[in-house]
């Protein structure tokens, strides 16, 4: 099998290819990145004499591009990570996310249908459906709650994910999606919560929380997001949408102390900031969909997880000062 991965280079795209190079030895992994700020080469550059792993540098919103690849690769299944994923970027500049996130994916639906591809795997977000209320502990969301977008961020999400699903309808594109909660572990862009607290208080900064901290998410460690696109690759049911959450809910603010704690920093570090615009105050995921259908659990408790990531952060300081000092952006895979 002959898989395309886009946005490869990012935090879950780059964990997805080194998860499916070793589930799959058989596939060919074609990874395709457009090498933007929060695409990383040095995530994916150790790779390079795998003969199953190939790299091209393309922006999914390049028409011409995306039709060159696909007439001369032919992938058999698509699977697009690539995103601008970061809600404060997309409340300052949201142009950017409608043209990666609703533009790019027309172009790669469209060279998919054209083409003859045999899935398409849109991996979206939980986010799409808004939030919960922090008072209704018994409410989860479920592939049937009704979108409801808070940011530009998620509403261009939405949006990419009904253009998949008409694509299945109009076209019969043999389709799938699957909406995960909040990832963390190794290779994610030191913007986002969980590795901007390690990095700062590994550097003894003051840590932002934003408002009060109560903010809940559901938590998924990295690779059983991978093991859960896998599923959904071999068994799922095109046309289908697939929640993936972690089961793991925790405040912001107890992730950021429990990170504090396993580094042995004091909670002094720890800063309230303003608010973030329209901040969603609880995500949680109804997974019961995909463990009936796929047999997918997640396997990593947050405890086990939470700690296998500060301890990659430790041990891989290299890979995230070159993201800090930007020395990251000048690493280009071999011609």
């Amino acid at each position: 099998m002959k898989l395309l991965v886009t946005g490869g280079a990012g935090f879950i795209g780059s964990n997805f290819v080194r998860y499916m190079l070793d589930a799959a030895p058989e596939d060919d992994i074609l990874c395709a990145d457009a090498l933007t700020y929060a695409g990383n080469y040095e995530s994916l550059v150790d790779l390079e004499a795998n003969p199953k792993f190939r790299f091209r540098e393309l922006d999914i919103r390049d028409k011409n591009g995306v039709d060159a690849l696909f007439a001369a690769e032919r992938p058999e299944v698509v699977v697009n990570f690539a995103a601008e994923s970061h809600v404060d970027r997309s409340i300052e500049s949201p142009d950017v996310f409608l043209e990666t996130n609703v533009m790019g994916t027309s172009v790669l639906l469209e060279a998919a249908r054209r083409y003859g591809a045999e899935r398409y795997h849109q991996v979206s977000t939980d986010e799409v459906y808004g939030d919960l209320p922090l008072d209704r502990p018994d409410l989860f969301f479920t592939e049937e709650t009704p979108l409801h977008t808070s940011s530009p961020y998620s509403a261009s999400k939405a949006a990419a994910d009904l253009l998949v699903l008409a694509y299945h309808r109009t076209y019969d594109l043999p389709v799938t999606i699957s909406r995960c909660s909040n990832n963390y572990g190794p290779y994610h862009f030191p913007e986002k919560l969980i590795p901007l607290m390690i990095v700062k208080a590994l550097h003894d900064e003051k840590l932002p929380v934003y408002g009060d901290g109560r903010n809940v998410r559901d938590w998924l460690f990295v690779r059983d997001h991978c093991r859960a696109v896998h599923s959904i690759l071999a068994d799922g049911k095109a046309g289908e949408v697939y929640n993936v959450g972690g089961h793991n809910e925790k405040t912001n603010l107890e992730v950021v102390k429990t990170i504090l704690s396993a580094l042995g920093k004091s909670e002094e570090l720890i800063e309230f900031v303003e608010d973030r615009k329209g901040h969603d105050r609880r995500y949680a995921i109804d997974p019961t969909k995909i463990r009936r259908e796929l047999g997918w659990e997640p396997q990593v408790r947050f405890a086990d997880g939470i700690g296998k990531t500060i301890d990659w952060y430790v041990k891989n300081h290299t890979w995230w000062e070159h993201i800090l000092d930007g020395s990251y952006a000048s690493v280009r895979p071999k011609k």
